[in-house]
């Protein structure tokens, strides 16, 4: 009985040992994707502020000024390719951790400190911030300050607890987002609002940390297939779904989660 658990522990350990790769790549797909989508999206438009601006920027992270949202696109593109290289993993990790947590910080936090009750302008200051802190902890540990990569697993487990406790606070509203074929909608809002919260302390408190991880990483990645992607595509009948920048980033962010999930499962030297 007890080689049997041995032996099933080491074969879930090397699952765990074989998700740190494919989470990078998934990582650095979705910072490309989002980056290019920016600059696509970077259009001219009249509209009450004057000529020059965009008239509904793709991301709330940035200020509705088309060379401003052309300059960050493609800095975030160049980040996405620069994290899949050994060389260029460093900078790139720390600009678009610093770029990420400036945007939050600066062009968003302020509303939210305005409106606190608002959930979904929570939720739009911790995902920058959550995929800033994934991306510096993809560096190795030796090549980030002490203090940013202690701050790094902090904000991440404080988004991750945060967004369990507000999957509680909306259960039914939350619960209408889940496709109509998935049963028993309020049972699955409550059980990932308590995995998110989970998550969020193994990583925090360094507790079976890879295990958390990979376990947030599954969970988003079920939701991309679930829910994100099929929504995007039109599959769920949405009007303008296919059309609707916001649909589009809404399923990068997922993935970039997805894959910084796993990433940190890499095992540290």
């Amino acid at each position: 009985m007890a080689n049997a658990a041995f032996e099933l522990k080491a074969r879930l350990d090397r699952i765990v040992d074989a998700l740190s790769g494919p989470g990078r790549a998934l990582f650095s797909f979705a910072i490309m994707a989002l980056g290019v989508e920016t600059m696509v999206c970077a259009r001219v438009a009249q509209n009450p502020l004057g000529p020059g601006y965009l008239a509904i920027p793709v991301l709330p992270w940035l200020p509705a000024i088309p060379w401003v949202a052309v300059l960050f696109g493609a800095i975030w593109t160049a980040c996405g390719v620069g994290l899949l290289t050994r060389r260029g993993l460093r900078i790139s990790a720390m600009v678009l951790g610093v770029l990420l947590t400036a945007c939050a910080l600066v062009l968003v936090a302020p509303k939210y400190v305005a409106s606190p009750g608002d959930m979904g302008l929570r939720t739009v200051v911790l995902e920058p911030l959550a995929l800033a802190a994934l991306a510096l902890l993809m560096a190795d540990r030796d090549a980030m300050p002490a203090w940013v990569w202690r701050a790094s697993r902090v904000t991440i487990a404080l988004a991750l607890i945060v967004f369990g406790v507000d999957h509680f606070l909306a259960l039914a509203g939350i619960g209408a987002l889940v496709p109509s074929w998935i049963p028993w909608h309020v049972f699955w809002i409550a059980f990932f609002g308590a995995a998110f919260i989970a998550g969020g302390l193994s990583i925090g408190l360094g507790i079976l940390e890879r295990w958390g991880a990979a376990g947030i990483g599954l969970m988003f990645g079920i939701w991309v297939v679930t829910l994100h992607l099929p929504r995007t595509l039109g599959f769920y009948g949405i009007p303008g779904a296919l059309q609707d920048p916001d649909e589009w980033s809404s399923m990068f962010i997922a993935i970039g989660l997805w894959g910084g999930a796993w990433a940190l499962t890499r095992k540290r030297k």
